[in-house]
């Protein structure tokens, strides 16, 4: 296992998600239960990865691991490097194309 970072310098160089970039990631997506429907780039440099069906706010419904666990299962995400600080990136069904549109945390 090798150490994760939270936070690395964006844009990423060779615009690929680096191999120790950390996110928080619902687990019925890194575990491949569900496909990644939705993928978050915070205003803080932070990335989120979740299946957009099931609660990530539940108690152990994510975790902080490499964002490439969650691309293991979702090859489509590695199209997202490019994100800007802010916005994040949809879609309904895995296969379709994402959708980009800035977003905020809810409180």
């Amino acid at each position: 296992m090798h150490e994760i970072f939270r936070s690395l310098p964006w844009p990423f160089e060779n615009a690929e998600f680096p191999p120790n970039l950390g996110a928080v990631v619902q687990w019925t997506v890194a575990n491949g239960d569900f496909p990644a429907l939705f993928v978050g780039h915070t205003e803080e440099n932070s990335w989120l990865v979740g299946d957009g069906v099931n609660d990530p706010n539940l108690t152990g419904a994510c975790a902080a691991m490499c964002i490439w666990a969650a691309i293991e299962h979702n090859s489509s995400v590695r199209e997202l490097p490019d994100l800007p600080l802010g916005w994040a990136a949809e879609r309904d069904t895995p296969g379709a194309s994402w959708r980009r549109a800035p977003f905020q945390l809810l409180d």
